[in-house]
């Protein structure tokens, strides 16, 4: 339970600034000291530096000295933090007691300095030789009755080289079980993208958001989960841009902007950034983009040389907009018709329109169809392949994106798995393996023998939180490449292992010498990554070498020589250069200061890989958004010292929340309508298909937020979420769409408002 008390601030209407600079140094100073804070930030996203473990971001060409925000500052500070977690602290503390403490203070504790096991029937991890954990997963890789009773999961900080080397030795292995988060956030944008224009990524460069006459930011706040995405925001503003945002919460990032280097420059305005707010009811993006559709074509705002020649299936969904009435579109998103005629007529005036979202439109039931409603809204009008326009989902891991494109998925085309034979010189399963959704259920099933993590929070990221913690226990080992701890090594298969690697800062030193890995941002360009700082503990190891290691003792030298491509990267490199397209000439490419861009048809020429080689329109119906009387919808969101699933602290500057995590943003008149008041103590039960899923001691917080609508941080809420309540085509959990009642509980917290 939260025992800490809850204070209350006004929400803040401006990101940045000097709190921002504050927060990082102190958070800095903490973790670090001054020593290591001044010499680690002076790295990170430098050319020669190590890439933010944070978001997926681009660098701009030309970077300051410190290129960084503050929750980038945070990431950093954390993993080059000086506690560590030995052998002798597992000693000390069972398994249970560190089960008792919040996902806060398991990440205070530090960097985990060497390999340990939990062994079946024991409460305590202790220590193990690299070399029997390796035999150990070995053993029980090779004693499966089948390769698809084992499932590989990769969080998106990996860096190219070993994911690549990881999906190598998985499909060697004999299984394409490769579930990863991109499962659980940006799968619906792959699929809307992918069956639309061709290709499962963003269509835009950095420098398209200098010649934008329109950006739209929809179901994404960048001051906490993109902040760098301000100084673009800002800047793109200064040259004239019109930015709209679509949310159902004011978020302070697209409100004013400040951004803290300004200061040394002398300048002291902040920015005003958003001209327009439209505030979203949650699931009613598809009625709006509908709305700004329909807009479009009164007022004749269509590229008619482009639809002809590079798209199909406009009249369909020309047809299907007429066909929607002004009175749904208002009633679903709960925005009038003059808001959206406002936002219409920018749209209709501008020549170059960019798109960004993130989750707020990935995790609901029509994930995939309100994707592809933008698709259609930026179509009408040639919005793509053309200077200053095109699709932006922003990525929230540092390599989410890289880590698909070399191999981490369940469920590849066949042309990327010849590509991929043709490459590894050896064959390769073609059958699809489990996403994340169904490795769950497998699990569950006592399908899975052997669950890998390569880093990441499996347990509390997901959704079902007390389903998932079920279905992993009955597992026979599970294995967690990881820095730090976190609440998926206190929940465990029968036997369990902790391999601790090095983190994105450190040197990375193999046979050949010091190496650097690769990753691709958002908007993909590939680049170097090289960390600096003295690694947390000499017994860490890096993770192609886990894997290379893994694979000898698994494998043996029958496909590849696992141990000499970790002596020296550059061969790894040039494995994946023959077996993955745009990879030409790689360890020469990228060694360039700014790395590559790998190829976009779309972005460069206009061209889409699709059964017919045009851009596609789509027509959806829209989806049912009511609800029962008494019921409301909730979503999740981060809190502003978060990243992920990693708890910085207990502060949510920007909306004014602080010392406490279990609370719920409702509509003030919602609460009035109740008899509650803030502070309100409640129980959620949320309702999927005749099912429930209860949760206890939630705290009210009156917000800006629509009627009927409810907000709450994860993980805390992901218990909340249903297993099979997922996206169509996408199958990625319904985190943004959670159907619940609440009941009231006696009120016995302390508080304090400001």
């Amino acid at each position: 339970m939260d025992t800490h008390s809850l204070k209350l601030k006004h929400p803040k209407t401006k990101a940045a600034g000097i709190p921002a600079v504050t927060s990082s140094t102190v958070h800095g100073l903490t973790k670090m000291g001054v020593v290591k804070t001044i010499k680690t930030l002076s790295m990170v996203n430098q050319k020669e530096g190590f890439d933010c473990p944070g978001c997926a971001w681009p660098d701009p060409d030309h970077r300051t000295t410190f290129e960084f925000c503050e929750n980038g500052a945070k990431a950093v500070a954390d993993e080059a933090m000086k506690a560590k977690v030995t052998p002798s602290f597992f000693a000390q503390h069972s398994v249970q007691d560190l089960a008792e403490m919040s996902d806060y203070e398991l990440n205070s504790l530090g960097r985990i300095s060497s390999p340990v096991v939990l062994r079946e029937g024991n409460s305590h991890y202790e220590a193990i030789p690299w070399d029997d954990a390796f035999a150990m997963v070995a053993e029980a890789l090779n004693a499966t009755q089948s390769p698809d009773r084992a499932v590989f999961y990769t969080s998106g900080r990996t860096s190219n080289e070993a994911a690549f080397l990881y999906q190598a030795f998985v499909r060697a292995y004999g299984t394409n079980n490769l579930p990863d988060c991109s499962n659980m956030c940006h799968e619906s944008s792959g699929k809307g993208l992918g069956q639309t224009i061709g290709i499962g990524k963003g269509t835009v460069t950095l420098d398209d958001f200098n010649h934008a006459d329109v950006i739209m930011v929809i179901g994404q706040n960048p001051g906490t989960n993109h902040p760098r995405m301000l100084t673009a925001l800002r800047d793109a503003k200064h040259r004239g841009s019109s930015i709209i945002h679509v949310n159902p919460l004011a978020e302070a990032g697209l409100t004013r902007f400040k951004h803290p280097q300004d200061y040394m420059k002398g300048q002291m305005k902040s920015t005003t950034l958003a001209d327009l707010h439209l505030q979203v009811r949650i699931g009613g993006d598809a009625a709006l983009v509908k709305g700004l559709i329909k807009c479009q074509l009164e007022h004749n705002a269509l590229d008619h040389e482009f639809i002809a020649a590079k798209t199909e299936g406009f009249e369909s969904m020309v047809k299907a907009a007429d066909q929607t009435s002004w009175k749904q579109i208002v009633n679903d998103s709960g925005i009038s018709e003059e808001q959206i005629r406002t936002a219409g007529r920018l749209l209709a005036a501008s020549n170059a329109t960019i798109a960004c979202w993130a989750m707020g439109l990935t995790q609901h039931r029509n994930g995939v169809a309100v994707i592809q409603e933008v698709v259609n809204l930026l179509l009408m009008n040639g919005h793509v392949g053309r200077k200053g326009a095109g699709f932006c989902p922003v990525r929230g891991h540092s390599n989410v994106q890289g880590d698909r494109t070399v191999g981490i998925w369940e469920a590849p085309t066949e042309a990327f798995l010849a590509r991929m034979e043709e490459g590894l010189g050896f064959s390769i399963p073609h059958h699809h393996g489990y996403d994340v959704v169904h490795a769950i259920q497998a699990m569950m099933d006592e399908s899975v023998d052997v669950f890998f993590c390569m880093g990441g929070n499996f347990l509390s990221a997901t959704p079902d939180t007390d389903l998932t913690a079920k279905a992993l226990e009955k597992v026979g080992l599970t294995v967690q490449v990881s820095t730090k701890l976190n609440r998926s090594h206190l929940v465990t298969g029968k036997n369990a292992l902790i391999l601790p690697c090095l983190g994105r800062t450190e040197r990375d030193t193999q046979a050949s010498g010091e190496q650097f890995v690769s990753v691709e941002n958002s908007m993909g360009i590939v680049h170097r990554s090289t960390g600096g700082l003295q690694p947390a503990s000499r017994d860490l190891k890096s993770e192609p070498a886990i894997v290379a290691s893994i694979a000898e003792k698994t494998l043996g030298s029958t496909h590849l020589e696992w141990t000499s491509l970790v002596e020296d990267y550059d061969r790894i490199r040039e494995l994946m250069e023959a077996s993955l397209h745009g990879f030409e000439q790689y360890n020469e490419r990228v060694r360039q200061p700014n790395g590559f861009s790998l190829p976009n048809p779309p972005r460069d020429k206009q061209e889409f890989a699709t059964p017919s080689g045009k851009a596609r329109f789509t027509t959806h119906s829209l989806p049912n958004v009511q609800v029962a009387e008494d019921q409301y919808v909730l979503m999740t969101l981060r809190s502003h010292d978060q990243y992920n699933t990693t708890i910085y602290g207990l502060h949510d500057r920007y909306r004014g929340v602080h010392g406490r995590r279990r609370v719920v943003f409702m509509n003030a008149n919602d609460m009035v309508e109740r008899g509650w008041k803030s502070r309100q103590r409640v129980s959620i039960t949320s309702h999927f298909n005749g099912e429930t899923r209860h949760a206890d001691d939630w705290m009210l917080i009156p917000y800006d937020i629509p009627a009927g609508n409810l907000a709450a941080y994860f993980p805390e809420a992901n218990c909340l979420v249903p297993l099979h309540s997922t996206a169509d085509v996408s199958n990625t959990p319904t985190s943004k769409w959670i159907v619940c009642t609440l009941s009231a509980e006696h009120n016995t917290a302390s508080s304090e408002e400001e």
